[in-house]
């Protein structure tokens, strides 16, 4: 895999990644903590008091689909 895109992240900040993906207004309650180990790798950014998914963010969440899919096989 691509080293750009190959992150170890944990269960919970892969499901808030994938929740990132909805519109701000129907985001559900994230720990404050995965959001800000999220912005850390810029994999979401904070614009007002809601975090978004920045474009690299989006990669890697299509990237690692395939692993989580393999997780689930396992």
């Amino acid at each position: 895999m691509n080293e750009e895109f190959d992150y170890d992240l944990t269960p919970s900040q892969w499901e808030a990644l994938k929740a990132l993906r909805t519109p701000a207004s129907r985001l559900p309650r994230m720990s404050r903590y995965t959001i800000d180990g999220l912005i850390a790798l810029e994999l979401a950014v904070m614009i007002g008091d809601a975090p978004i998914i920045t474009a690299k963010g989006r990669k890697v969440l299509i990237r690692g689909s395939s692993l989580l899919l393999q997780d689930l096989a396992a």
